[in-house]
């Protein structure tokens, strides 16, 4: 191999050390370097394939030669000694911060540009050695028996010989010491007290951690052995409290579904809930029943040292620990939406399909509106203005008439398939009982799905040829004509980029279904009904039941409102910005194409070449379900984190739902009644 400094090629770990050691000493600039030689030789290039480490190559050296092995003790003695690294222990890791983006900055910074600690901490020395993320992995897979032999051959002191200032066993009491006292600081917070209100008139149990804590550090101080059993009185109180500050953590996330919550309040209980997992971790190392505890204990810490600092600037990690719970909270209002799309009975069959027929009705108005708003003589800035503002005003419209936008669907109700399966996990042994329940569901809402598609596409493409007939009837003046090819040829999937555009709007309505559940769960975190309900202006020049029906409207529609007004943002900016940005952007809707279907051709007269009617028809189905499909799948990818459940779990889903639909076809189309 070719050593990491000296770029000399070596063949065994004799040659590292005569390269070192050659002359029985070494420079003392030379320290660092060889650990970081040596690590680098054991170290494997893709550590996951290996599932074994072994150190016996140098175990056997060091005990051929003694006094090499005197030079690595007093090399690594002189490099370590009295080095601080508590730091190490009560911050890398952990959530510095609760601004979420200010922590995501930090971390992606310090993977570019790490951050380097002064040079007498064992940070520093970690830094330089340990650097590559990968390396906790291939360290933990070096046997235990070959650690536990290094540690004789070399003859380490274990870390409850002496407990000084700047000792092993002192910095890590130090930092739960530290660790602890955040804690106990930031449960004290009023937004976090919020969450927990039963414990409101009770003591807080970090509190009690904190003190118990302090009570065994002062004890192992002053003690001969500097250490605990696990029969200790004062250790078995430490880890009931422990627990009990675990229930806090538990109790004010639980509660989120009630009190809904803040990034900013999710961030520092999942803050507390990191210190927690790293104090519970370090309270072992205190802990001694047996002779060999001690030096698996010393170990142990060293192995964790550097798997801290190695994983001290993971994002992915940080990114998926704290979105969770929000991604939670937003499913399950999109759950609870999504209820009302999915229907069983003929009677809620058909209802949906009355929705869908109104919400093709404002459609088609929109597809006349937005064409004649193109042509104004506006910037692309203008126009962008104007579309946005006719898609937003219409889905409002569509959503507060209670009627039905067909593609909304699958945003929503992703979450209450998902829902339902994981009441499945639960209640049911067999994966093909659970499997099964979803399968049958998915049909229910597939068949929504399909006639929603049918009430907005039947409907919006007479409304969208009656209306351009009307204004040419009264007005004399076909206002297609001049742009009758060009809506015709957008809804080809050969001759134009239609599934892209149809994919493009995929992701808008899913990121609709999650402001949606966003502003939801904003909302009841801040109280916003209660706020409106109990305002003291209001009652008094409305009244009180005036001033309640607001609150409920706004419990009721706000959500649905805002989302939709953004929706229509997104449809009515996204060409605007595409022409400014000189890419092929856009979007495509089943339902506005169906529109536009009819607006083409009635501008061309209705001379138009078979092959493109053919292929418009098959666009407009193309473009329903492309639309559909990234929807859903965005949604249920969600849905899928935001509730733990694993990926595997699609192959299952996937074929149970084909065998359910080999079985009955016709459930997915029509409602007929499950056996």
């Amino acid at each position: 191999m070719k050593l990491y400094h000296h770029k000399k090629n070596i063949n065994s770990i004799g040659d590292l050390f005569e390269l070192y050691f050659n002359e029985n000493s070494y420079k003392s600039n030379d320290s660092l370097l060889f650990l970081i030689d040596l690590v680098n030789y054991f170290r494997p290039s893709n550590p996951k394939t290996i599932s074994v480490v072994s150190i016996e190559s140098l175990l056997k050296y060091l005990v051929d030669n003694p006094h090499q092995k005197n030079l690595l003790k007093d090399h690594l003695t002189d490099l370590l000694k009295q080095r601080k690294f508590s730091r190490v222990l009560s911050d890398t890791g952990i959530l510095r911060d609760s601004d979420f983006i200010y922590e995501v900055r930090q971390r992606l910074f310090a993977k570019i540009l790490p951050f380097q600690p002064e040079k007498d901490t064992l940070e520093f020395v970690l830094n330089q050695v340990f650097f590559k993320s990968t390396d906790p992995i291939w360290i933990t897979r070096i046997p235990l028996e070959e650690l536990q032999r290094l540690f004789d051959i070399l003859d380490f002191e274990d870390i409850y010989k002496v407990i000084t200032e700047k000792s092993m066993l002192s910095e890590v009491m130090h930092a739960m010491g530290i660790i602890s006292q955040r804690m106990s600081g930031r449960s004290m917070e009023n937004d976090v007290i919020k969450m927990v209100p039963e414990y409101e008139e009770l003591e807080s149990p970090f509190v009690a951690f904190e003190s118990e804590l302090y009570t065994i550090q002062k004890k192992i101080r002053h003690s001969n052995n500097h250490y605990i059993d696990s029969e200790d009185i004062n250790y078995k109180q430490l880890i009931l409290f422990h627990k009990q500050c675990e229930n806090y953590v538990d109790k004010a996330f639980s509660n989120s579904a009630k009190f809904g919550i803040s990034i900013k309040v999710n961030q520092s209980l999942l803050r507390i809930r990191q210190q927690l997992q790293r104090v519970k971790v370090l309270i072992s190392t205190l802990v001694v029943n047996k002779e060999i505890d001690k030096k698996n204990n010393s170990i142990q810490l060293i192995l964790r040292l550097i798997k801290y600092n190695c994983h001290k600037n993971n994002v992915r990690q940080l990114i998926n620990e704290s979105t969770q719970l929000i991604s939670y909270e937003i499913t399950q209002h999109t759950a609870k939406t999504g209820e009302h799309y999915i229907t069983e009975s003929k009677s809620e069959y058909f209802s949906m399909l009355k929705a869908a027929i109104g919400g093709g009705f404002i459609v088609g108005i929109l597809c006349i509106i937005k064409l004649l708003l193109s042509k104004m003589n506006s910037s692309d800035f203008g126009h962008a203005f104007y579309y946005s503002l006719n898609y937003s005003l219409g889905f409002i419209i569509i959503f507060l008439l209670g009627y039905t936008l067909a593609t909304k669907q699958p945003a929503m109700t992703a979450a209450t398939l998902i829902k339902a399966l994981e009441s499945g996990m639960k209640k049911q042994a067999k994966n093909e009982n659970k499997h099964s329940s979803f399968a049958k569901l998915f049909a229910r809402l597939f068949r929504s799905q399909f006639i929603a598609f049918v009430g907005n596409v039947f409907m919006a493409f007479p409304v969208a040829m009656l209306g351009i007939w009307l204004i040419d009837y009264f007005l004399d003046y076909n206002i297609a004509f001049e742009k009758s090819a060009k809506l015709l040829n957008d809804l080809s999937p050969v001759t134009s980029a239609a599934l892209f555009h149809a994919a493009i709007a995929g992701v808008f309505l899913f990121l609709s279904g999650i402001i949606s559940g966003n502003i939801s769960n904003r909302n009841k975190h801040n109280q916003v009904y209660f706020r409106i309900k109990e305002h003291p202006v209001l009652k008094q020049n409305l009244g009180i039941v005036k001033t309640n029906a607001m609150a409920k409207w706004f419990e009721n529609n706000w959500a649905g409102v805002v989302s939709n007004g953004w929706f229509g943002v997104f449809l009515g900016s996204t060409a605007s910005i595409g022409a400014f940005l000189g890419l092929n952007l856009d979007i495509r809707h089943i339902t506005f194409a169906s529109g536009n279907l009819a607006l083409g051709l009635y501008g061309s007269n209705f001379f138009v070449e078979l092959p493109t009617l053919i292929w418009g028809i098959i666009g407009i189905g193309l473009i329903g379900f492309v639309n559909f499909a990234v929807s859903f799948s965005l949604s249920l990818g969600l849905a899928f984190r935001s509730r733990n459940i694993p990926i595997s779990e699609l192959r299952f889903l996937f074929s149970s739902t084909w065998a359910y639909f080999k079985s009955r076809p016709l459930a997915f189309f029509f409602p007929i009644k499950d056996k």
